[in-house]
């Protein structure tokens, strides 16, 4: 243990509707609101790899300052955030379709748009992209790049805007409006990521609808976790030499973790104290690099009692 505090889990009896995420708690309220509680799990490897103290309130905090500076481009879900790690929100129905922004050639999955330039693609995801780009090159504007929600822990596949259509996943309106929303929130990001010294790569979106029909940002926008954040002055130098820009490296664990076993197969070894800690490092300095303000350790508490004394009111 690193003697900081963590949240490695949120279960609360008095809530109803209780459902376990790999990394948040949610509670389904009668009045059609959910309970969304960030803890600090880690997930890599389809598994629970440790608690990295601070993560879920760095994740929700980000969040909320993304979600209070586009509410006038786009609807989202927050109804109020009664603790530093929690967010009461309209429930949603998810629409099936991630929606991925992308600003330059970057990525090592296998949807990622550098994956398969190297591949030898140059049209994806309906998107034909020109000869001759380097690794990591600003795209001529930014694109959409959707996938196939997999709800059941299936993999992403690519789509194209026709495919979406042709497959019935969403309606030509629904497509237009949220990528419409993707764009502008996206061009939002990388201006006020720009401000704070940083480039915004590309991000994905999670999309809802409510009983009325109105579609809804959801989920979390501009998160570490959600989003490819560099450093913007090392992005030239980086450019022309071929390397990846610098930035916030938080996969420093799964790596430490996949070089001492198989983690899908084998059991995970204890992670170091110094590890953990210095992820938790890189979480806070990330929040504060990009919303330019000072992390907030201490309002609220970090334990499960301080949080269940929040939520008091719902029981």
């Amino acid at each position: 243990m690193t003697g900081l505090p963590v949240l490695d889990d949120a279960y609360i009896p008095e809530l109803p509707n209780y459902y376990k995420g790999k990394v948040r708690d949610n509670y389904d309220l009668a009045d059609g609101g959910r309970v969304i509680i960030a803890t600090d799990r880690l997930s890599a490897f389809d598994r629970i790899l440790t608690a990295i103290p601070y993560k879920g309130r760095v994740l929700t905090q980000t969040a909320r300052h993304w979600f209070e500076l586009t509410a006038d481009i786009c609807p989202n879900h927050v109804i109020s955030y009664p603790h530093p790690n929690v967010v009461i929100g309209k429930r949603l129905e998810i629409l099936p379709v991630e929606i991925v922004v992308r600003g330059y050639l970057a990525g090592t999955t296998s949807t990622s748009i550098l994956t398969k330039y190297k591949a030898g693609e140059r049209t994806m995801y309906g998107v034909t992209l020109p000869d001759g780009m380097r690794d990591n090159e600003r795209l001529p504007e930014a694109i959409i790049t959707p996938t196939t929600k997999a709800f059941d822990g299936g993999h992403d596949e690519p789509l194209s805007g026709a495919e979406i259509l042709s497959q019935k996943l969403l309606t030509e309106e629904q497509w237009n409006t949220v990528s419409s929303y993707a764009l502008k929130l996206f061009a939002c990001g990388q201006e006020r990521a720009a401000a704070q010294g940083l480039i915004l790569a590309d991000t994905k979106y999670e999309f809802g609808v409510d009983a009325e029909g109105t579609i809804i940002l959801a989920d979390e926008i501009h998160t570490p976790d959600s989003s490819r954040y560099w450093i913007a002055e090392t992005y030239q130098a980086a450019l022309e030499s071929g390397k990846r820009p610098a930035s916030f490296d938080k996969d420093f664990i799964r790596a430490w973790v996949a070089e001492r076993c198989d983690p899908y197969k084998d059991e995970i070894p204890a992670i170091p104290a110094e590890l953990v800690e210095q992820a938790s490092k890189v979480y806070i300095d990330a929040f504060e690099m990009i919303t330019g303000k000072s992390f907030d350790r201490e309002t609220g508490g970090v334990t499960l009692a301080d949080i269940r004394e929040s939520l008091k009111h719902l029981f």
